[in-house]
């Protein structure tokens, strides 16, 4: 199939989801401490044929910030 746009996704998602998972699955994952996981997620994203997009959520943005706030909070009992 060839479109005439690439397909986008934000790698931050990907991040979300991965996080999401292996806490579901009684990991312990942490965020920032082994660098900016949006990398290694945009490099996964390419690998694929798909162009990271949505530039606007990047991790300092205030989305971004929120969801971070809400999965620390879930996971951690940290506000």
């Amino acid at each position: 199939m060839t479109n005439a746009e690439p397909e986008t996704f934000n790698p931050w998602t990907v991040v979300n989801l991965v996080f999401n998972h292996l806490a579901e699955a009684g990991l312990h994952p942490v965020l920032g401490e082994a660098g900016d996981p949006a990398e290694p997620a945009t490099a996964l994203l390419r690998s694929f044929g798909i162009e990271p997009g949505r530039n606007d959520e990047t991790v300092a943005s205030a989305t971004v910030q929120s969801e971070l706030s809400q999965i620390r909070e879930r996971f951690l009992g940290e506000a």
